[in-house]
């Protein structure tokens, strides 16, 4: 039976091999674990890639905008929709790319659509992956045009760091800490009073849960423990 209640949104969005695809779906199985219906909607712009061979013109931007947007809307058999990226990240690339700011208007309207909004970090490596990879130089600036869209529309969101199952829980975290605000459970009717991961803009405040000292905190374990394997 449809569910009578709109369902729960979470936008995934970060610069490239930042690990979103892989969080996306791990995410996904874990709130179903919690037994929760959860649909994880996949980046238009791959499946453009894949099926065109090439990346797409500064005219096709607005069409894979929209169609992304639309497949996330549409979703209305769920508890969660987890989204794989969402139209502004179509409109940051349109700006870096082709000098094209027009797509923020639409692309930013549409993220009020979601209750949290995670920022995948740049802690992990950078990997290739065919067309859609324009190289590790490439992440810098898009984080930044990212987090300054963000905040100059007013929409909260939280960083995600960590390697592997450390991503994951650390994405848990968040997207409770956003259900607890908002009076929801998560599946198990538990709730997480740990601090959230910052979010906003930093000037190295000396907040010792700012976003800086989280950044070097975890890159330092992770020089001290290197995983066997990378996140894709």
């Amino acid at each position: 039976m449809p569910s009578m209640a709109r369902p729960r949104r979470i936008a995934l969005l970060g610069a490239e091999s930042t690990g979103k695809t892989q969080l996306a779906q791990a995410l996904g199985l874990r709130l179903q674990q919690r037994g929760l219906r959860v649909t994880v909607v996949p980046e238009v712009l791959r499946e453009w890639c894949d099926r065109q061979g090439r990346t797409p013109g500064p005219d096709e931007q607005a069409g894979i905008a929209r169609e992304q947007a639309h497949r996330v809307l549409r979703q209305l058999d769920a508890d969660v929709v987890i989204a794989d990226t969402t139209p502004l990240m179509t409109a940051l690339y349109s700006h870096l790319l082709f000098g094209d700011e027009t797509l923020y208007g639409f692309a930013l309207a549409h993220q009020r659509h979601y209750d949290a909004t995670l920022v995948t970090g740049l802690d992990l490596p950078w990997v290739p992956d065919g067309l859609q990879r324009d190289g590790p130089q490439v992440r810098e600036p898009v984080d930044a045009l990212l987090r300054t869209a963000l905040a100059r529309a007013g929409v909260s969101w939280q960083v995600i760091y960590g390697r592997h199952e450390r991503r994951l829980e650390n994405a848990m975290k968040a997207i409770t800490s956003i259900a607890n605000t908002d009076q929801l459970t998560l599946g198990n009717g538990q709730k997480d009073h740990e601090m959230p991961l910052w979010s906003g803009l930093c000037a190295a405040c000396g907040d010792p849960a700012c976003e800086h000292r989280l950044f070097t905190a975890l890159m330092r374990q992770d020089a001290a423990h290197p995983a066997p394997d990378q996140d894709q």
